[in-house]
């Protein structure tokens, strides 16, 4: 058993890239998915920018009211941990705050299988004014002389919300009418 956690602890951090690929398109196949399936959804777009530097990994737009030609774009920083993992902050790019219907979304993830959820967030919801971050510790490099990293804040465990499934999440950053 200590040979088989060995090798997966090796592929979490020499594969790092690829499992951070994986999940993203995991996450967003389990958000499209739900929102096949719920008949007040009419319209969904999720959206890639070509270069990270704007502060969020996806934008995803929805329209979940067939009466209303309103649809809410959420701007979105994706974070992942495996289950278990002592991990007690995530790295905030204070450019996404910029942004309307912005948020941090913290994916937990089975290492053996790659299950997702729950899910952390941390952001306002629509239509409701932007969270301050100016008092959250400013992100320091994680390798090197421990510099810091400017324009970016280390945002608590604890200012999450409690883990959700990935429907109470959607209902969340999309309101049904």
């Amino acid at each position: 058993m200590a040979t088989q956690n060995s090798k997966i602890n090796s592929e979490n951090s020499t594969r790092s890239s690829q499992r951070e690929s994986i999940i993203e398109h995991l996450f967003i196949g389990e958000i499209l998915k739900v929102l096949w399936n719920d008949k007040t959804t009419t319209q969904v777009e999720v959206l890639k920018p070509q270069v990270d530097d704007a502060g969020y990994d996806i934008v995803i737009e929805c329209k979940r009211n067939s009466k209303s030609d309103t649809s809410i774009p959420c701007y979105i920083q994706l974070k992942s941990s495996f289950e278990g993992s002592k991990t007690a902050k995530v790295s905030l790019s204070e450019r996404l705050t910029k942004k309307p219907n912005w948020c941090v979304i913290w994916i937990f993830f089975d290492r053996n299988t790659l299950s997702l959820g729950p899910y952390c967030c941390f952001g306002a919801s629509p239509g409701q004014p932007s969270l301050d971050t100016a008092n959250f510790k400013t992100t320091k490099h994680t390798r090197g002389g421990k510099a810091y990293r400017p324009g970016h804040r280390d945002v608590p465990k604890g200012k999450f919300g409690k883990p959700v499934s990935i429907q109470v999440l959607i209902d969340k950053l999309f309101p049904p009418a």
